[in-house]
């Protein structure tokens, strides 16, 4: 019957528009309703309605009762419908009614208002001054509010006109209701410039325009609005806390944050759900996750904001697993995740890469039902690339309707972490055909890539994209060219942008003193490290890290004991494993292997792979069979599935001539089933990648290049090049020089140099670290071909020029 009723009804486009009338019925005339009424069971049932369903329950009673046209029925049918956002409904109760009351109007524009279009709503707005009925002072700030929330400044700036014209310019609610408009609509000097006017202002202006400063990203100016609130009387409440909080959070301000702690201590608010949420997010993002989690732990409510802030904290500080655990109680306590939960634990476990756990939280997603939602599939995305499971990265992305920008350049950034260089940038280079316009994050994401390749032509080309996108003033993406020229070899290139950026962040001056140390200029590293203690920028870690990587590059052991010491010294920074390898890395290189051995067993840390690494290394170079033992069995221990390992010892017992103990390493390691990486080298030629790998003769030009390796050989030997076969044994001499001469770097090498013209220096990327015999090698072929030959291997780069190395031997 509900049914019939609404659609005999007639429809707003049904009505002729209305005359303009005189409403001058009295309020009295309305309101004298008749006691049975009152009192019918329908208008008590009416009253006690709290879903849409029991409405349309009571309505056949209505209509059967003959009470349709009774004004309390239809004022509340009318309000029944707009609170529940049934606005087509609400109509048409609305449009039969006889000399309509004012206040039908108001509910019925604050329905259109709330539930339909702004375009709907400000036509009922017209209708209303057509109908001429006055609006009142609510209307404006249920117009101004859509606006607002819609991002509709134009419109807005019409109903603000509006305001004025009916008199309401003065009126605290409607001017709190303009505030609001311009702070949504990013208008903050606009907005601040209408607060200012107000000649009253309530706690809700107040909150208003500190919330507007806040959202606006101007933390420390809505900071200063709550102090001066309070030196104008008024007491902040738990609406100005939770929207000042974020502020606090953002700038790191933890005292200001305890202070307000304190506040909300003092003034009864612990126990509101809202604002011990915030506290927990405040703490949270300002590394004191301790108390976050007390706070979380206290309160005795929790909502889905509450649960998603603890987790995304202990995720923002680095405890993943924490983070998981929250996660898994929320789900033991039978509370259904969000989309925002299910991306928090995505992130939990690509810092842990739990890849179980992960697929886990990606068939709960499923099971949610959140598989087009994009959010939720580029947090999976980068999960399962950080995962090393870059395959099941690329079958989402590819099944994932609406990609978008954050999913492209999630994609590419997968593949660039899991070294799959080329398809980072077949996907950039289908992103920009798809006329998709590339951002900040997919530079700093596709230019690492190129990085890796070490190719000068493709650096330059990614340079001039940048400046052709407009992104080369961006600081993220000029610091990963400056880290990118420094890996293709063009140092001084890194340098002169360096020297250009106007602004520079940690990263940027990192990325520059590493340059440095890997091509071997240790004492240029340092200088612009002495630069920027001088500045306002603060070293920190990563910093300290690349100054000792420096040191050790260059053999300047006492500066990099004297930089070891300050940093915990003098900057508070606790030393970890990466900078404890690289001071083994220092003294070993050095020759000062006992030293080195010491500083391990006195580590406050138990030492790591990369420590005892650094340590074999170095008995390596300096032929120390004791040390080299010991370092090889604590690798042994802690990584038994690596055959480089076990293939240095092998090197250092052949060094010594204890062949006997270079069989038993190469027994155990065909036991165990262990092979050493292969050598492999690559150059770029013409716009096409050549790979090279020790002794092998698939590459179309192998019989030119061992012909030419051959005739190089005769050169550099008459040039008084003198082979060093020491680690290889069990072979005739002239098969141990053919060993070595066929190392892929050689190969590399002849290649570029049979295919590039004369004066052309020749880029060679190397996976392992260049043998002592090719390094002499390479120095004789630069000197007898007058070519300039560049080559980067594992740990750093070697300039050979003239006979001579940038690396001055030390390496």
């Amino acid at each position: 019957m509900s049914s019939q009723l609404i659609s005999s009804s007639p429809t707003i486009t049904e009505i002729p528009t209305p005359k303009l009338r005189s409403r001058s019925h009295t309020l009295s005339q309305r309101t004298q309703i008749p006691l049975h009424v009152y009192k019918h069971p329908a208008a008590i049932l009416l009253e006690l309605s709290t879903s849409i369903k029991e409405v349309y329950q009571i309505l056949p009673h209505i209509i059967k009762s003959n009470l349709y046209t009774e004004h309390l029925f239809q004022t509340k049918l009318l309000s029944l419908f707009c609170n529940h956002g049934c606005i087509a409904e609400a109509a048409r109760v609305f449009e039969p009614i006889q000399d309509k009351p004012e206040v039908l109007y108001y509910t019925l524009l604050k329905g259109y208002a709330k539930y339909s279009s702004l375009h709907e709503a400000l036509l009922f707005f017209v209708r209303m001054k057509v109908d001429n009925v006055k609006p009142v002072v609510y209307n404006f700030t249920y117009l101004l509010k859509v606006c607002g929330d819609k991002g509709e400044l134009r419109r807005g700036k019409e109903i603000h006109g509006q305001l004025i014209k009916n008199g309401f310019s003065s009126n605290v609610f409607a001017m709190t209701g303009v505030v609001n408009l311009y702070a949504k609509c990013r208008q903050i000097e606009e907005a601040y410039k209408m607060f200012d006017r107000m000649p009253e202002r309530d706690l809700v202006s107040w909150n208003t325009i500190i919330s507007g400063f806040a959202q606006n990203g101007l933390a420390k100016l809505a900071l200063g609005l709550v102090v001066k609130m309070q030196e104008e009387g008024q007491r902040p409440d738990s609406v100005t806390l939770v929207s000042i909080l974020p502020s606090v959070a953002d700038m790191g301000l933890v005292k200001i944050g305890r202070s307000i702690h304190g506040y909300v201590l003092r003034a009864g608010f612990e126990g509101l759900v809202n604002v011990n949420t915030a506290l927990v997010d405040m703490y949270s993002k300002c590394r004191y996750i301790g108390i976050g989690r007390l706070i979380f732990d206290g309160m005795k409510q929790r909502t889905m904001v509450s649960w998603n802030s603890m987790i995304d904290g202990y995720v923002r500080s680095g405890y993943a697993e924490e983070a998981m655990a929250i996660f898994e109680k929320l789900l033991d306590e039978g509370v259904e995740p969000t989309d925002v939960t299910i991306m928090g634990a995505a992130r939990a476990c690509a810092d842990l890469g739990d890849l179980d756990r992960g697929m886990f939280v990606h068939k709960l997603s499923d099971k949610l039902k959140l598989a087009t939602n994009v959010s939720v599939m580029n947090s999976l995305i980068s999960m399962y690339s950080k995962c090393k499971r870059v395959d099941l990265a690329v079958d989402i992305f590819k099944k994932l309707p609406g990609k978008t920008l954050v999913s492209w350049n999630a994609m590419i950034l997968g593949f660039a972490q899991n070294g799959c260089v080329n398809d980072a940038l077949n996907y950039f280079y289908e992103m920009h055909s798809r006329n998709m316009r590339p951002d900040t994050f997919t530079m700093v994401s596709v230019i690492p890539a190129l990085a890796e390749l070490s190719v000068t032509r493709q650096a330059k080309w990614i340079h001039g994209f940048c400046i052709r996108s407009c992104l080369d003033d961006d600081i993220f993406v000029m610091t990963a060219l400056v880290d990118m020229y420094a890996k293709c070899g063009a140092i001084h290139t890194a340098r002169k942008l360096f020297d250009r950026m106007n602004e520079r962040h940690v990263t940027t001056w990192n990325a520059m003193i590493d340059g440095y140390g890997t091509h071997g200029l240790g004492k240029a590293g340092l200088e612009l490290f002495n630069e920027m203690q001088k500045g306002v920028v603060k070293p920190n870690d990563v910093t300290f890290l690349s100054v000792l990587s420096a040191c050790s590059h260059a053999g300047m052991v006492e500066e990099g004991l004297s930089y070891f010491t300050s940093m915990k010294r003098d900057y508070g920074i606790e030393p970890g494993m990466d900078h404890y390898g690289a001071m083994v890395d220092l003294l070993g290189r050095a020759g000062r292997l006992n030293e080195a051995w010491n500083f391990i067993r006195k580590m406050p840390i138990e030492p790591g792979i990369n420590v005892y690494g650094a340590m074999l290394g170095a008995c390596k170079i300096h032929k120390n069979v004791e040390l080299g033992e010991k370092a090889a069995n604590k690798l042994f221990a802690l990584n038994p599935d690596e055959g480089g390992y076990h293939v240095l010892l092998a090197n250092i017992y052949a060094t010594a001539s204890m062949w006997g103990e270079v069989a038993k390493v190469r027994t155990t390691m065909k036991k165990k089933g262990l092979q050493k990486t292969p050598g492999c080298s690559v150059v770029e030629l013409r716009n096409e990648v050549h790979s090279f790998y020790s002794g092998t003769t698939n590459h179309p030009q192998s019989k030119k290049i061992y012909a030419y390796l051959e005739e190089l050989g005769n050169k550099i030997k008459a040039a008084g090049y003198v082979p060093d076969t020491s680690s290889i044994h069990d072979v005739e001499d002239d098969i141990k020089e053919q060993l070595n001469s066929t190392h892929s770097e050689r190969l590399a090498i002849a290649f570029g140099l049979l295919n590039t013209s004369q004066g052309t220096p020749i880029h060679i990327r190397k996976n392992l670290r260049v043998c002592g015999d090719c390094h002499t090698a390479t120095k004789y072929i630069s000197l007898v071909t007058g070519r300039e030959i560049i080559v980067r291997d594992m740990q750093r780069f070697h300039h050979f020029k003239n006979g001579t190395c940038s690396c001055g031997d030390y390496w």
